[in-house]
């Protein structure tokens, strides 16, 4: 008995997902380590055999599952599915089911902003992409936030980022699309292994590496791999226990020194 062959959406899911967050062809196949012309025939459907490791390589970037991006056909998903998708709940379950996406509402029906607590670091880079594990971190309302993205709050460790004072807490909006970050954003990195989340201006560099700058001079930037970094915040807002000390006079004068120098040089020119 002759069963009907079952349609693949691989190379069109991912075409779709890469089109989706705006990223070139040669910026996705360095991030995850291919060529542009394997990306290209692997989107193309030429490529009737990928590699498991390709599969496994998108499928951790996306945050989707294999199944999904093999049996699923993304585009004619609404961008509400699109959405609880890339926010973790995968669309496909044993026999199709769709998982429920856990929504923390406030009783203005406004989605509330998971908190990581330093406890939680541990288990936050396990379950991250874990519905049940998100859904039970302690959740706040902030009022003002813009309506659209996912936005979490970490807590600030050591004083690299002087002067916003250790254990601030830090708003920070979800980034999907890493190129549209800016030289020197600041964002909250989630580093692969580590445990550990880092604070730091952020830059992606053409190569697919991610320079991660402090504020405070006494420590040297460093660079990582793409691959290595699980997700990117973007800062928004912090909020601090700490009363901010007023300007030195030091900084007082070198204010008034560089003020001056300024008109003298429009007087000049």
């Amino acid at each position: 008995m002759n069963s009907k062959a079952q349609k693949i959406f691989f190379a069109a899911n991912l075409k779709f997902l890469r089109e989706r967050r705006k990223m070139s062809q040669e910026t996705l196949a360095s991030i995850l380590g291919l060529t542009r012309a394997k990306l290209a025939a692997i989107e193309a459907g030429n490529t009737k055999s990928p590699q498991p490791e390709d599969y496994l390589s998108f499928s951790e970037f996306f945050k989707i599952s294999i199944d999904s991006l093999l049996k699923i056909d993304l585009s004619k998903l609404g961008e509400l599915k699109m959405r609880e998708l890339e926010a973790g709940n995968d669309v496909y379950i044993r026999g199709g089911n769709l998982r429920v996406l856990a929504i923390s509402v406030d009783k203005s029906n406004n989605e509330n902003v998971e908190y990581v607590p330093v406890k939680a670091k541990a288990g936050y880079m396990a379950g991250y992409n874990d519905p049940e594990f998100i859904a039970a971190l302690p959740k706040y309302s902030i009022p003002n936030l813009p309506t659209q993205g996912t936005f979490r709050i970490f807590p600030s460790v050591g004083d690299s980022m002087l002067p916003v004072p250790e254990g601030s807490d830090i708003v920070a909006q979800y980034v999907a699309d890493w190129t549209d970050l800016k030289t020197d954003t600041p964002c909250i990195v989630i580093l692969k292994g580590q445990q550990d989340f880092v604070f730091k201006l952020t830059t992606l560099s053409p190569n697919g590496t991610i320079r991660l700058k402090s504020l405070n001079p006494l420590y040297e930037p460093y660079t990582v791999e793409a691959a290595d970094v699980m997700e990117i915040w973007r800062f928004y807002a912090y909020t601090s226990r700490e009363f901010p000390e007023a300007r030195s006079e030091m900084a007082t004068v070198l204010t008034a020194i560089k003020n001056l120098e300024e008109k003298i040089g429009k007087i000049v020119s």
